[in-house]
């Protein structure tokens, strides 16, 4: 898995960069393949937010997360992409209906 994280108008510090990772690093588990991942931090004055990019084979999905501290936002954005994640997959699974169609004529 790569992350990448950069701000704008904001600094990225390693503990930020760090935090990023670390919450991130969970949606390994639901792709064998390696996934792109690239997170922007950006300060909306008063809340912050947090905007992610996922790349995985077919699809490009986008999340965001906004929140009163930028490491609540972090964890907003885990959560959301947790959950978009294991929503593609099930669709991704499922077999059209074409498919299905098909096999029960």
């Amino acid at each position: 898995m790569r992350i990448e994280t950069y701000g704008q108008q904001v600094e990225v510090t390693p503990a930020l960069s760090d935090y990023v990772q670390n919450k991130l690093q969970r949606l390994n588990r639901h792709f064998d393949r390696p996934i792109e991942i690239r997170t922007q931090l950006c300060l909306r004055k008063p809340e912050h937010q947090v905007v992610a990019t996922v790349n995985i084979p077919g699809r490009t999905l986008h999340v965001d997360a906004t929140a009163p501290t930028m490491y609540a936002a972090i964890d907003l954005l885990a959560d959301k992409l947790d959950r978009l994640l294991v929503k593609h997959k099930s669709r991704k699974r499922r077999p059209s209906r074409i498919a299905q169609a098909a096999l029960d004529s």
